[in-house]
């Protein structure tokens, strides 16, 4: 039960997803993601001011068959997380694209996001796995 793809996000292979609003970039983890892990039981949020770094790990993500990393789109600092999943971490698999996202983060180079895969881009890599 794959979800569809959103146009509007940008993608890694690692199965993150970012999203530019105004000036923040907001990162969480796509439907196939959550769909691999299976029931997601905690996720390990970074701190706010935290300094993400492109391709670094930023957060751990647990689920009842899987402990995975979170690794970042993009390099930036994070501005907020969503404290939300600290009591509710099964929000990422009821709604990985909205409420499950996991940090919002100010770019430290916005034009990073031009490199990660788009919709279609995404939708192949899935394909060939």
């Amino acid at each position: 039960m794959s979800d569809s793809i959103p146009q509007d996000l940008k993608y890694t292979k690692d199965h993150e997803w970012a999203r530019q609003q105004g000036n923040l970039v907001v990162v969480g983890v796509t439907a196939h993601a959550q769909e691999a892990l299976g029931d997601v039981v905690y996720v390990e949020l970074p701190k706010v001011g935290f300094t993400m770094t492109a391709g670094k790990q930023f957060g751990v993500i647990e689920s009842t068959k899987a402990v995975s990393e979170l690794f970042a789109p993009i390099s930036g600092k994070v501005v907020r997380v969503n404290d939300a999943l600290t009591d509710k971490p099964d929000t990422v698999n009821e709604d990985p694209y909205g409420a499950g996202w996991i940090v919002e983060l100010e770019p430290s180079d916005s034009k990073q996001l031009a490199g990660l895969l788009d919709a279609t881009a995404y939708a192949d890599l899935l394909k060939n796995a």
